[in-house]
């Protein structure tokens, strides 16, 4: 497996000049010794040991049967350096080609495959080289000049060939002959190119009755045409009226592009030379007509004769690497890669595209205060890894409560599968999870269910495959080139490299500025999406940071301007309904308070707080900091969550290292799913915008880690139909639907007592006032909770009344144990009337005292847990028991010595002591 990263791609023959073989015809049955020259690459002047990252092409399979590991040196692929020149490398392959490598006799090896690299990995030639092998016997191949040379009008050079045994040689320009050799292994002569266009050489080589033959094409430079672009033309495809094509590149300061793809066999063409916009010197365009409008065409720019690069405004891509691993129905009939034609990304276009049909046309997107989102990652919220399949669980996130999704990067990205943080282009959609209609479907699915759809966008930074990086880039030093538009040459968070990912954009340029404005509208327009998530925005911004630590929190003005002007932007697309922009920022608190109050939300990172109570530690158990209040700001603009992708799972760590006396155990699954529902309790209900990271309303407790930080985890949709799971989802949805449909719920009065293990919330508004109250600890605690009013208090879970005679009153509360109180008698939210049985239990929600009562337990009339009165004592397991006719009966319920119980019987409420529960004197009858 090639396990390196491309980082650059160029036409192939300027990167085959940097090796050279002896013999000049390599064959598969012989010996080769491999010629590095490193002048020019990002090895030149480097002192250290260079290795072969390589591997050989069999049945037009690349890259097989790989030496080593791209990180293992091994001697085997140790190349000699030269005594004479220290930019010369040698490396011998022997004694033949098929033993070297390790290939059966069996299969046809046509290439060797290599790159080179620094004994650290941290330096390497790009792009990948691939070597031409022949069969034994009569070859022939061109030693000057290479397949795609480039030559100035009227400059001469001399054409030489050689052939592999003594045979009668002729070489030919544009077909008409110029030289012939009898009995000679070498021909040469010399050409001058008089007339500028393409060139075909053929060298012909005779001997006996066996003639082989080989051609290549050069091109003659011409000048680059001057002329006005047209008016409607765009950067990237415009399909015009009258189905002619104008596409369009930005290159500032570039001589020469070309547009080569299917129409014109992937050659220089000077048919097809772009010419440069007389008001716009920065932009080259070009009108291709008779282009049939069904076909689906592939297509790059030659820039400058040496950079072959896919279109930075595609919006699909063929990728020759990863496309081979989608899997099989998410994207059906996929154009061909054109293998041996090119390299590279290659961009598409079709003309006649089949168009969506929209059903909501107009969405109106939920309120900004009272956001539920669930962040997702397709590739592990469903099997097929594809948005049809996700489009099918949006009932599922729906009755959760979520009214928004937050989608991790979808656009392309590099390799066959990620998180999508390592983006290459960003106007095409990454095909691993579908077709652009299916995408299209499932977000107007998501808008006809009432759910809002934001895309993650990740503009700090690139990686190797992107054509902005690729145009214009500094081989020697292996980083952006110092005239790059739109990157930086360094990091701007100079000496954390904990902080450096790929390669950093230059948001100070107004090149970079304009390109993620067309990105950002391009979203909007074509899929309507709703609003955007950028990541790491801290890095928006050219300010030099120093310190190893150091993550850019400190206030940057230069900074705040650019992320105001990109949120602008965004909103200006729809002002009546204007888009979500969050940031993860993470910065220091006046940076973003600023851009909180300007109207942008910021993710509130609290996952350790939360998960210090979950495991039931009082260390680091304050979680005021989820409120926008707490951190001063005038808005409720703070996502908070407990976890995000990020993070460790809350679960996982209850199960592995949470707190424990003799009765009382956070390591036990249940007790750990159950303090999930409490966490829920004084996360979903803080005033403000939340966030669910997938399947943490499932107690979802695979780490992070497992395997690997970024790789794929199971999907364990089973966790659906476990019931103390579901009881998770349930209270979680009751919650979430509370928030959405009661003002109180968003109120900007309000009072936290979250410093400790025991917390208490109290909300105040004009329809009603609630108050939370819920203990962390692992031992039973009372608690002083504020409450707002004397008079009836109606809890929600239990259906209890509770008479408030003092505003601060005691409530008791078991570890793990929460309740919420209203002034307001309420119903679930999620139905609340009779012709709704929210939680399942077989009562009508108007008639249901106990309205969240877990899955699979027995209610009566009321909806409350029943059971029967038993004859004699006994020790309660299951709720349901006979109960014969006597009086006086007596009920005595035991629960697991690791958990502590409540019960109520008859609406009155009992609190176990030492896990034991003891009733007397009870007629006989059903409780």
């Amino acid at each position: 497996m090639k396990l390196k990263l491309l980082l650059l791609l160029i036409i192939p023959f300027l990167t085959f000049s940097q090796v050279t073989t002896s013999p000049s015809i390599p064959v598969t049955t012989s010996s080769i010794k491999l010629t590095l020259n490193t002048s020019g690459t990002a090895l030149e002047g480097f002192t250290g040991d260079i290795y072969a990252h390589t591997g050989v092409t069999i049945d037009n399979q690349k890259w097989q049967n790989v030496i080593a590991d791209w990180s293992v040196n091994t001697s085997k692929a140790k190349l000699t350096k030269s005594t004479t020149n220290a930019n010369i490398y040698t490396l011998d392959i022997t004694p033949d080609v098929y033993t070297f490598y390790n290939v059966a006799s069996s299969n046809k090896i046509t290439e060797i495959c290599v790159v080179f690299r620094s004994a650290d990995g941290s330096k390497q030639t790009s792009p990948d080289i691939f070597i031409p092998l022949y069969e034994a016997g009569l070859n022939v191949t061109f030693t000057n000049p290479l397949n795609g040379s480039v030559f100035n009008l009227n400059s001469a050079t001399t054409i030489t060939a050689e052939s592999s045994i003594n045979s009668s040689l002729e070489i030919f320009v544009n077909g008409v002959s110029k030289k012939t050799a009898t009995n000679s292994k070498t021909i040469s002569t010399s050409y001058t190119f008089s007339t500028s266009g393409n060139y075909t050489l053929k060298v012909k080589a005779t001997a006996g009755l066996e003639t082989k033959e080989t051609e290549i094409s050069v091109y003659v430079k011409s000048p680059t045409q001057v002329a006005a672009i047209p008016l409607n033309a765009k950067k990237g495809v415009t399909i015009n009226n009258d189905n002619s094509v104008t596409f369009v590149l930005e290159a500032p300061n570039k001589s020469d592009v070309f547009l080569i793809g299917d129409f014109n066999n992937w050659q220089n063409n000077a048919l097809y030379q772009l010419k440069k916009d007389i008001s716009n010197p920065d932009l080259f365009w070009i009108t291709i007509n008779s282009l049939d409008p069904n076909t689906e065409y592939a297509y790059q720019y030659l820039v400058d004769y040496t950079i072959k690069i896919a279109d930075p405004y595609s919006e699909k891509i063929l990728d020759p690497w990863s496309d081979q691993y989608i899997k099989t129905g998410n994207y059906p009939n996929l154009k061909p890669y054109p293998t041996n034609l090119t390299e590279g990304y290659v961009s598409t276009f079709l003309i006649n595209e089949t168009p969506y049909t929209w059903n909501i046309s107009n969405f109106t997107k939920p309120s900004q205060n009272n956001l539920i989102i669930y962040e997702l990652l397709v590739r592990d919220f469903t099997e097929s890894d594809s948005y049809t399949e996700a489009l099918t669980k949006l009932d599922y996130l729906k009755n959760l409560g979520v009214n928004a999704i937050e989608l991790m990067p979808i656009n392309e990205f590099e390799g066959a599968e990620s998180w999508g943080y390592n983006p290459a282009l960003y106007m095409a959609l990454d095909k691993s999870y579908g077709t652009k209609n299916d995408f299209k479907k499932f977000v107007d699915a998501c808008h006809e269910k009432g759910i809002a759809v934001l895309a993650d966008v990740v503009f700090n930074h690139s990686y190797g495959q992107s054509p902005l990086l690729q145009m214009y880039w500094d081989a020697i030093n292996n980083k952006p080139a110092a005239n790059n538009p739109w990157y930086n040459q360094n990091s701007n968070l100079v000496d954390n490299t904990s902080a450096h990912w790929g390669y950093d954009f230059n948001h100070e340029s107004t090149y970079t500025k304009a390109f993620f404005k067309d990105v950002l509208s391009y979203w909007m327009n074509e899929y309507k999406i709703d609003g955007f998530r950028f990541d790491f925005t801290k890095g928006f911004s050219n300010t030099l940071y120093y310190g190893a630590d150091n993550w850019a929190s400190a206030y940057d003005a230069s900074r705040i301007t650019i992320l105001k002007n990109y949120a602008s932007h965004v909103w200006s697309n729809n002002p009546a309904n204007k888009p979500y922009v969050i940031f993860e920022h993470l910065s220091e608190n006046t940076e973003e308070k600023e851009l909180a109050d300007f109207g942008i939300m910021l993710w509130g990172n609290m996952n350790h707080n939360y998960n210090q109570n979950t495991m039931g530690f009082s260390t680091d158990a304050d979680i005021n900091w989820i409120s926008y209040k707490q951190r001063g700001w005038n808005l409720p603009n703070l996502v908070g969550y407990m976890e995000s992708h990020d993070e460790e799972r809350l679960m996982y760590k209850n199960l592995q290292y949470g707190n424990s006396n003799s009765t009382y155990n956070v390591k036990d699954l249940n007790t750990a799913l159950s303090r999930q529902e409490l966490a829920g309790l004084f996360f979903l209900t803080i005033p403000g915008p939340k966030m669910i990271w997938q399947f943490g309303e499932l107690g979802y407790d695979v780490s992070i880690n497992d395997p690997g930080r970024v790789d794929r985890k199971p999907v364990r949709w089973e966790y659906f139909d476990n019931i103390n799971r579901k009881q998770i989802y349930n209270t979680w949805a009751t919650l979430n639907e509370f928030k959405k449909q009661q003002p109180v719920f968003s109120s900007t009065n309000f009072t936290l007592n979250v410093g400790t293990l025991t917390k208490s919330i109290l909300l105040r508004h004009t329809s009603m006032d609630v108050v939370f109250v819920g203990n962390f600890d692992i031992t039973s605690k009372s608690i002083a909770t504020q409450f707002s009013k004397t008079g009836t208090w109606y809890e929600y879970f239990t259906g209890e009344e509770k008479n408030i005679v003092n505003t601060t009153a005691a409530i008791t509360l078991n570890p793990g144990e929460y309740k919420m109180y209203s002034t307001v008698k309420l119903l679930d939210p999620r139905g609340g009337t009779a012709a709704d049985d929210s939680d399942g239990d077989g009562v009508a929600d108007t008639n249901d005292l106990c309205p969240n009562t877990p899955l699979g337990i027995n209610v009566n009339a009321s909806g409350c847990p029943i059971f029967s009165l038993p004859a004699s004592n006994f020790s309660v397991t299951a709720i349901s028991e006979t109960c014969p006719n006597k009086n006086n009966g007596q009920i005595v319920i035991t629960g697991q010595a690791s958990h502590p119980y409540a019960a109520t019987i008859n609406g009155t409420n009992y609190n176990f002591t030492n896990n034991s529960l003891t009733v007397s004197n009870l007629q006989p009858g059903t409780y």
